[in-house]
Parts: C-alpha cells; sequence; structure tokens
C-alpha cells in the first residue's frame, strides 16, 4: 500500500498486533514490482495490500513461489488480483465488510437528512425570512417507505440501521428470498415494484455487466413525485444524463456519493442544484476511519496463521456477483 494509506490503516498499535504474529517487511506499493523487491517477494508468504497496490498478475506471483495468501486492508480485490491468484489456489480476504460500516452510516445519516429536506433548506436559508418549516408535510421520515437496493454487505447493515426507524422497509435482491429479506426487517420486491412504491431508494448493488445503467430513464419514471435517490455504491449503476431531467424539474431529489462520470465535468447540470447533494466518493472509510481496515486485515492474517475461517474470504465464485 502506500505510505500515507499505511500510516493510516496501521498505526502503532496495530502494526505491534501485527509483528507479533509475523514478520513484517514493509515495501511501498510503487516499488512491488521494482528488482530490489524480488528477494523479500520471494520469501513472502503473506502479501498485505491497501490502496495504491498494483496489480498482483502471473509475473508477481512467479516471484513469489511461497506465497500463500492475500489479505487486502481495503474493499474490492477485482482491480488489482488478476484471476492467476485464484487459479494458484491462494487465500483471499477483503476488509470490505469493516469499510461497510462507515458507507452505512453515511448512508443512514443522508436518508434521514434529505427526509427533512435539509439540502433544499439550506440553499434557501434566509431567503424566506422564516426558518420554521415543521408543517410541511413533505418533509420528515416518519411512516416513509425506503426501498434498498441489493442486500450486499452495506445493504443489510443499512437495513439493520433503518429497521431502528419508523419506516416500512423494501428490498430488491435476485439472491433473496421473501424468508431472507423478512430476516432483514423487509418486505421483498422487484425492482420495478420498489422504486414505484418507495419515499427513499437508496443503492447498495455491486456494478457487474447487468447492473450497469441499472436505473435508466424508464426505471427512473418509476420513482413518485418527491422521491429521493441516494446512491453511494457505483456511479454507472445510474444513467446519468437520464436522471438529469428528473433533477434539473425539481421532480426527484437526489444524494450521489458517487456518479458517472466521477468526477462530474465543471458546469455539468446536476452540480448546484437544492435538490441534488453530491459528495466526492467519501462514504467509505476515510481518514481515522482506515484504522479499522487496517485492524481487520491484521485479524485475519492472526486467524489465517491459526488456521481459522477468515471472515473476509473471497472466492474465485464471488467475483461475479460482488463490488
Amino acid at each position: 500500500m502506500t505510505p500515507d494509506v499505511r500510516q493510516l490503516a496501521l498505526p502503532d498499535e496495530v502494526m505491534a498486533r501485527l509483528r507479533g504474529t509475523a514478520d513484517v517487511v514493509v515495501v511501498d506499493a510503487g516499488e512491488l514490482t521494482a528488482p530490489h523487491a524480488r528477494p523479500l517477494l520471494a520469501e513472502a508468504e503473506i502479501l498485505l495490500s491497501g490502496w495504491g497496490c498494483p496489480a498482483i498478475d502471473e509475473d508477481t506471483l512467479a516471484a513469489a513461489p511461497r506465497l500463500q495468501a492475500v489479505i487486502h486492508a481495503a474493499g474490492t480485490v477485482k482491480h488489482h488480483l488478476s484471476p492467476a491468484v485464484w487459479e494458484r489456489g491462494l487465500t483471499v480476504s477483503s476488509a470490505a465488510g469493516a469499510n461497510a460500516v462507515p458507507v452505512a452510516e453515511y448512508t443512514l445519516s443522508m436518508v434521514q437528512l434529505a427526509a427533512k429536506r435539509v439540502f433544499r433548506q439550506a440553499s434557501t436559508y434566509g431567503e424566506s425570512g422564516s426558518v420554521w418549516q415543521a408543517v410541511n408535510p413533505d418533509f420528515g421520515l416518519h411512516g416513509r417507505t425506503v426501498g434498498v437496493v441489493g442486500a450486499s454487505h452495506i445493504g443489510r447493515l443499512v437495513l439493520e440501521r433503518l429497521g431502528a426507524l419508523r419506516v416500512r422497509l423494501l428490498v430488491a435482491d435476485p439472491y433473496l428470498d421473501a424468508a431472507g429479506a423478512q430476516e432483514l426487517g423487509a418486505e421483498l420486491r422487484g425492482l420495478d415494484k420498489l422504486l414505484a412504491e418507495s419515499d427513499i431508494v437508496t443503492l447498495h448493488a455491486p456494478l457487474l455487466s447487468e447492473t450497469t445503467g441499472l436505473l435508466d430513464e424508464r426505471r427512473l419514471a418509476l420513482l413518485r413525485d418527491g422521491a429521493i435517490l441516494i446512491n453511494t455504491a457505483r456511479g454507472a449503476l445510474v444513467d446519468t444524463e437520464a436522471l438529469v431531467p428528473h433533477c434539473v424539474s425539481g421532480r426527484i431529489d437526489a444524494v450521489l456519493d458517487v456518479t458517472e462520470p466521477e468526477p462530474l465535468p465543471a458546469g455539468h447540470p446536476l452540480i448546484g442544484l437544492p435538490n441534488v447533494l453530491i459528495t466526492p466518493h467519501v462514504a467509505g472509510a476515510m481518514g481515522t476511519e482506515v484504522e479499522c481496515l487496517g485492524a481487520f486485515a491484521v485479524d485475519e492474517i492472526e486467524r489465517f496463521v491459526q488456521g481459522r475461517p477468515l471472515l473476509g474470504a473471497v472466492s474465485a465464485e464471488d467475483l461475479s456477483r460482488i463490488a
């Protein structure tokens, strides 16, 4: 991982725990494939990676004949681990479950703020001469229907947190049945029905070929007038240009932590709208929260060394349906 990431993910206490489990050699991400790193790779049995890690491909694996596991102190492993990692039978783990927590917390905050139309109100603060909007029936979360698209790590945490509130929960996921949805405190719906019934829709599906443009013009039109769309997953789940007229007209509100493209170009029509909040991909772990990813990864290394099951294991079969 890069040095700045390492300082956040592996502070002294976490690094001390790692050194108590294994002999640790630090190689900066940019040096992993350099000639002087080859002797280190030749001895490595576990690779602890993070943001900034270069591709672990066949050439890198050939230089690491003793490698048994890759433990990733971040979310997805799809961008830096080649299929050769699984073909060689290596154990792979990701801290995606740990990264899911701050995303779920961000989502819950945005659900509550957006339901109060905070962003619209903040944009016009002081213009009306009044600050009291309590009697507006369009405001508030109580009694609303919230639709969660994707019962992923994050989607399940969001459902759990929303379950403590006075809302009706719907969930859409092709791998979930009605009984599974009920266990999550939600009613199972097909995506189209969920969009049509929900006051607030929050996206937590992975970006796959079949989910690219999942919310296209037809599906966006299914959203109720006044609905709120929240996307903390991947920008390409939503057809950005199809979303524009729904937001520019004020028909729906949107909270977008991810966009397609990312970032949006200067002057894009979604930027600056009073009913649209765009944040720069900040829902996941950042700053002090990155330590949670490093701590999870060290926990996984301890489990691996002790021969215990890994909580963040990623199999080759998982790749077709995870973010």
